[in-house]
């Protein structure tokens, strides 16, 4: 079982686009039973009460637009006990992978990525909070999430 843990700021945009994302690249691949993934958030601002907010309205657009599947999602926290859970952590920029390494106390086993790095590319991913690019954010996570499951399938001899 190949577990991946997607990680952003507030875990309602960017993380859970690319959860789901890679999701449906797994069902579509006919691997679903090899894998676990998961998204949380380097920050609690978007957990109100102990109930995390869903999804945010244009990224969950964006995903229908695509034709992307998706199921509830709440916004959830990155802890530290999350290491010993998941083989990998896919985070969206550099603030996320700054703040993933503190958080989850150091990566000595070296599971903390950034996703367009996958692809080959050196940038975070778009972030559409203050932009609206939704569609930015969509086609960035789409490549990185290709590109990761390619990885994964090569290096794990998957098929």
């Amino acid at each position: 079982m190949i577990r991946v843990m997607f990680v952003c700021h507030g875990n309602i945009c960017r993380s859970p686009m690319a959860e789901m994302i890679m999701k449906e690249l797994v069902r579509r691949a006919g691997l679903s039973d090899r894998f676990v993934i998961a998204s949380a958030g380097t920050s609690d601002e978007e957990i109100c009460g102990g109930i995390g907010n869903p999804i945010y309205p244009s990224a969950q657009r964006v995903l229908k637009k695509n034709g992307i599947l998706f199921t509830e999602h709440r916004a959830v926290q990155l802890t530290r006990a999350d290491y010993a859970k998941y083989d990998l952590f896919i985070g969206m920029d550099r603030a996320n992978l700054y703040n993933m390494d503190w958080m989850l106390g150091g990566d000595p086993l070296g599971k903390i990525h950034p996703l367009l790095r996958f692809a080959g590319r050196h940038e975070d991913v778009s972030d559409p909070w203050f932009t609206e690019r939704f569609d930015e954010a969509f086609a960035d996570i789409m490549e990185g999430c290709t590109a990761l499951l390619q990885y994964l399938i090569k290096k794990e001899g998957l098929q």
